[in-house]
């Protein structure tokens, strides 16, 4: 497996929980969606912490980038979804499905286009970049948390 196709595979499960999250609602199960939006969350915030703190940096340093350029981009568009991920907190708490939709309305579409932009583009220079260490960053990845 190579770092792109773990890391664009770890986007799709987040991608099926918020799915599953919106059926609940849609059910207007908002027990089942508290727990299922949990899961989203937690997976989705599991994965900006991996790129912030080891992705971007390993790719940072052995592209001589620093702290700016694509990954910049990355971490304040990560910023705009934590920031969308509080207002669905609120909006699941107080069982207001309309507004609930509206939010994930805007927060598949916010990351529709920023997994896009890191599968097309950031993914695969750091693939290129990084390619003779991928079993090892693979595996940190795969190990992340645990």
């Amino acid at each position: 497996m190579t770092i792109k196709d773990f890391m664009t595979h770890h986007h799709r499960g987040c991608d099926q929980l918020l799915v599953l999250t919106e059926d609940a609602v849609d059910k207007k199960d908002f027990t089942d969606a508290v727990v299922k939006y949990k899961d989203f969350k937690d997976e989705t915030l599991k994965h900006f912490d991996i790129e912030e703190s080891f992705l971007f940096p390993t790719f940072e340093e052995k592209s001589g980038m620093g702290g700016c350029g694509p990954t910049q981009v990355m971490r304040m568009e990560h910023e705009q979804v934590r920031m969308l991920l509080d207002k669905l907190d609120d909006a699941l708490l107080q069982n207001e499905s309309d507004r609930f939709f509206g939010l994930s309305e805007s927060l598949m579409i916010l990351l529709q286009q920023h997994n896009a932009k890191e599968e097309q583009m950031l993914y695969t220079m750091m693939q290129n970049l990084l390619s003779q260490q991928n079993d090892e960053i693979v595996e940190r990845l795969m190990n992340y948390g645990r």
